[in-house]
């Protein structure tokens, strides 16, 4: 479509204004205010060291936690300089036959963890994208080289030829399986009164329920011969299964099933390896110069994201630059309140739309449509020619290396056994030794969170990245609703982060001299995300220990000071609150993330850099759990209900119980202590202290002391726990009694 000015735009932004200035009028006011506390900390230097007394090192540790608090705050307002918010037209789109191949990569490694009916779910749902069918092609990548996933794709296969063309005829908007048939939408609303749509449903229902059967005939009879375990010591298995004919007039996509040889002597690099074999692979089998990667449990909810991302690709204000667009996660089983915070909220309706307004969003892992070349390691200004004709920057592979000059293959090559060979070769365990592949080339190998360590690269390389964010969740995978899994995802997920920020990559030196200084600040803020383990460490012991003994470290209500100190806690709380109700949070959901995130920090965050300063010494080696994606109907009631399940590891549960036992002993015995003594005016920051986060973690109270049900905390632990918390307590305190003069 055009205009007399030219054609008319695929897309456009808009800078939300108020947003903006409510977000840069807070900065002002809230590092004013840091200002003013560190003077107050530092004029303490000075005193004379009678003044100071034994204060010093509570005051030191305080001093140095609120430093950390600041510096994680000041780099995070990078995302709230300028956020903006992108609208779409993709009815602008070329033609069918003018748009670009596209290549899905789905990735899964365990059938018990990643259960086989969600996966091939999310594998039918991409094969019925909104998108030429010709020029769409689908990757499985099967780290556990399990025969239950391989005997599912088969007929997922032999089902696509019913649902791709039930979906095209009927216009179906949601083309995932299980979700259509779930009812959660009304996908009937143009077909809603005719008799053959609904006759032709019912009859997709009875293939769909049958191929279901199907697969859970197969895994119970694998679960009894003990062919369902994770293969780690195997050869390469790929599988492609085409239609050469049209299949009710609807051309079935290119469906391949990759599992890359595994040797127990050779590093797999996870997740990032396994995306590059599947990159390797398709160059020489289809080469479609765009990548959909996608979990195995995020499914296509809505069938036009590869038009929405081609709005971006393929303007040409921002295709020579731009490397991919990033789509949101959203989840499906999000519950009202969602306790444990596993819609990450916060990253996807704020940060991402903050950084978008910069260079463009940090990539996420899933739900992101790559420009191929991007991935080679070129710069975005450069044309890589000189790389293409070197065998050790690629590889052996004579028909990679050609793949990087050709165009996208539309149909599989008739010499498909000679081109097999060479993709077993491609997926071979010792393929990429001795290249520069996971280094410069494709996903990165130097962290277990690859998609992290990947998008900063392409970042520092001058790629740039789109967050688009429709109305209508275009993926929806599984969230996770369990504290156990919430808490070892997120030690993965740090553990990766801060090792980024202790490496070669520091975001801090490495960032700032290959990119714009906002946007390097957004991936400073993200990888020392972690190190909030220190100071809310500190401030759940610290002020409640010197409150135990009379020793104040914070300033009197009756000093100026006091307003400052309340003003900055208030002004982080009201901010978050407002943050939450722009996004249609509620109260509630503010108190969630409050304790969420007292709970990460003090648990997750700190293991998470335990994990990076073990494995940087290498006193241990990286690993890699998938999140269980498995469902229990137990553990859903408790987390529909709004219940902690608090059936988690003892090292998750026992520093939560200790820090609460801290916070309760001191305030009860520090209340009783200021009545006595009458101080109220120097210790009532550190009551109020002691009592928030009380209040703030009552459900912990809750699941030790009130709850009957299976899902609350260990009675033996919590006893032992609490019991030795308190006598330590208590003999502190009666030594200090005791040597006070």
């Amino acid at each position: 479509m055009e205009t007399s000015n030219g054609p008319l735009p695929l897309n456009i932004y808009h800078v939300q204004k108020l947003l903006l200035i409510i977000n840069r009028l807070h900065m002002f006011l809230h590092s004013t205010a840091l200002g003013f506390l560190f003077y107050y900390r530092v004029c303490f230097l000075f005193q004379d060291t009678v003044t100071r007394g034994s204060h010093l090192l509570p005051w030191l540790l305080v001093f140095a936690s609120e430093i950390i608090l600041s510096f994680i705050w000041f780099v995070g307002q990078a995302f709230r300089w300028r956020p903006i918010s992108r609208s779409v037209f993709p009815e602008r789109l070329p033609e069918d036959d003018k748009l670009p191949a596209i290549d899905v990569f789905i990735c899964t490694a365990d059938p018990i963890k990643e259960p086989t009916l969600e996966v091939m779910n999310t594998v039918l749902s991409s094969m019925a994208l909104d998108y030429p069918q010709d020029k769409l092609h689908v990757y499985l990548s099967d780290d556990g080289c399990s025969p239950i996933t391989l005997h599912g794709l088969r007929k997922a296969f032999e089902f696509a030829k019913w649902w791709l063309p039930f979906c095209r005829r009927y216009r179906v908007k949601n083309r995932c399986p299980k979700a259509y048939f779930s009812g959660l939408e009304n996908d009937d609303c143009d077909f809603a009164k005719s008799s053959v749509y609904m006759a032709d449903k019912q009859k997709i229902k009875g293939k769909y329920d049958a191929f279901k059967e199907e697969i859970e005939t197969f895994r119970k009879a694998s679960a009894f011969s003990g062919d369902c375990t994770n293969v780690r010591d195997h050869s390469s298995v790929i599988e492609v299964m085409q239609e050469n004919d049209d299949v009710d007039n609807v051309k079935m996509p290119l469906l391949v099933y990759v599992s890359r040889e595994k040797k127990p002597s050779n590093p797999h690099h996870f997740k990032a390896g396994a995306l590059n074999v599947l990159l390797r692979v398709s160059a020489v089998m289809s080469n479609s110069p765009y990548i959909l990667v996608l979990d195995c449990d995020m499914f296509c909810n809505d069938p036009t994201s590869a038009r929405y991302a081609m709005c971006f690709h393929l303007d040409p204000k921002l295709s020579s630059s731009l490397s991919f667009v990033q789509f949101p996660q959203r989840f499906h089983n999000i519950s009202k309140n969602d306790i444990y915070d596993s819609q990450l909220r916060s990253i996807f309706t704020l940060q991402w739309q903050g950084i978008d307004g910069l260079s463009g969003p940090v990539m996420s892992g899933t739900g992101f449509y790559i420009k191929r070349v991007s991935l080679y390691g070129i710069r975005a200004n450069e044309g890589g020619t000189d790389l293409l004709q070197h065998q050790e920057y690629f590889g052996s592979s004579n028909e990679f290396i050609k793949s990087l000059t050709q165009n996208y293959t539309s149909v599989f090559p008739s010499s498909r056994n000679t081109l097999l060979k060479e993709c077993h070769l491609l997926a071979s365990c010792r393929y990429d030794v001795g290249t520069k592949w996971g280094q410069y080339v494709g996903f990165l190998y130097d962290s277990v969170v690859e998609d992290f360590l990947t998008g900063f690269i392409l970042h520092c390389n001058g790629w740039t990245s789109v967050f688009s964010n429709p109305s209508k969740p275009h993926f929806l995978g599984t969230a996770t609703t369990t504290l156990n899994d919430v808490l070892i995802q997120g030690t993965r997920w740090y553990s990766g982060l801060f090792e980024n920020g202790i490496s070669k990559f520091c975001p801090l030196i490495y960032g700032t001299k290959r990119m714009p200084l906002l946007q390097s600040l957004c991936f400073v803020e993200i990888t020392y995300l972690p190190l909030y383990c220190l100071p809310l460490w500190c401030f759940a012991i610290i002020p409640q220990l010197c409150l135990l003994n009379g020793v104040n470290l914070y300033p009197k209500v009756s000093d100026p000071f006091f307003i400052i100190f309340v003003f900055i806690f208030v002004s982080s709380l009201s901010k978050h609150l407002l943050e939450v109700f722009l996004t249609g949070g509620t109260l509630q959901k503010w108190i969630n993330e409050q304790r969420i995130w007292m709970i990460r920090s003090t648990t997750s965050h700190l293991y998470g850099c335990l994990d990076a300063l073990l494995k940087k010494v290498g006193l241990r080696e990286a690993s890699f759990l998938p999140t269980n994606k498995a469902e229990d109907d137990e553990q859903t009631k408790l987390y529909q209900l709004d219940k902690y399940d608090f059936r988690t590891s003892n090292i998750f549960i026992v520093p939560i119980l200790v820090l609460l036992t801290v916070n309760i002993f001191c305030f009860v015995v520090g209340v009783y202590r200021v009545i006595i003594a009458g101080d109220w005016d120097k210790m009532f920051m550190q009551l109020a202290l002691a009592g928030f986060i009380i209040i703030v973690n009552y459900p912990i109270i809750e699941g030790l002391v009130i709850r009957k049900d299976k899902g609350r905390i260990s009675q033996s632990v919590a006893t032992r726990v609490i019991l030795a918390t308190m006598i330590l307590l208590a003999s502190m305190n009666c030594y200090k009694m005791h040597n006070m003069p």
